[in-house]
């Protein structure tokens, strides 16, 4: 097995470069550090380039990608310095990233409830409703306008692996409306200012559940466009919001619930 000790490596590098959106973007590929997320990225369709492996450091010693990739071992001092967690876990991946699921995917679909992430701009949020949505049995995860990347480590962390998944699509607002208007969905709006409660709402039929940005919500075009803002019901004194994950999760287990004992 190669060992690294240098942190001039030229492997060392590499894995430097993917800790940003440009190196991830031009390298096409990207990290991923611990022994769950790495095997549900295989199981997503994600190739391994190469293993980086501290055995000082593992976690558990259950080590099992297959043949693919080259492994290398390194030292606690190099793992440490690539890592984004502080307490490395003892593996690093290098994978090769998967082309976008793009409108032409979506159209190859045929699935009756979606949820729109609308310019969101926190990765954690991100990851955290990837995770609920496949929890949930979402059909499309669709990312409207963002200029983040899948494969940000916040995004990996938070999504436990989710976003690795067949279901999550990247398009602008213009394709996004045009497909499911031209669908027949109702297009849904989360607004903590909205006419209709959640538990109010016919979540059966084709839905799409729009949700803004993390500070401003959905702007003017999309509240416009939606057939009705739907909020969720607030019965305390002081909060009057939630986060947005949060939010997030409570419309999409709400189309679970409605669906389930229909």
């Amino acid at each position: 097995m190669e060992r690294i000790t240098s942190l001039r490596n030229s492997k060392v590098k590499l894995v430097h470069r993917l800790r940003n959106k440009r190196g991830r973007q031009s390298e096409s590929r990207f990290v991923v550090e611990q022994q769950r997320d790495i095997q549900r990225a295989l199981v997503g369709g994600c190739e391994l380039d190469f293993l980086m492996v501290c055995p000082a450091l593992l976690e558990t010693q259950a080590l099992d990608f297959g043949s693919a990739g080259d492994a290398i071992e390194v030292t606690p001092q190099v793992l440490k310095r690539l890592s984004y967690r502080e307490n490395p876990s003892g593996v690093l991946a290098v994978m090769k990233a998967k082309p976008a699921k793009v409108l032409r995917d979506l159209e190859m679909t045929n699935i009756d409830s979606a949820m729109l992430l609308v310019d969101p701009r926190v990765p954690g949020n991100i990851g955290a409703l990837l995770r609920t949505g496949d929890a949930a049995g979402i059909g499309a995860m669709v990312l409207v306008d963002c200029a983040l990347d899948l494969y940000n480590p916040n995004i990996i962390r938070n999504s436990a692996g989710a976003c690795f998944g067949d279901k999550i699509y990247q398009l602008s607002s213009a394709e996004t409306i045009t497909y499911f208007r031209e669908r027949s969905f109702q297009l849904i709006a989360a607004d903590g200012r909205g006419e209709t409660s959640l538990f109010d709402l016919d979540l059966r039929q084709k839905t799409a559940i729009a949700l803004g940005r993390e500070d401003a919500g959905l702007g003017a075009r999309w509240l416009d466009i939606c057939d009705r803002r739907v909020r969720i019901p607030m019965a305390g004194v002081l909060t009057d919001s939630l986060n947005l994950s949060v939010s997030g999760a409570i419309f999409m287990y709400e189309i679970l619930r409605q669906r389930q004992t229909e």
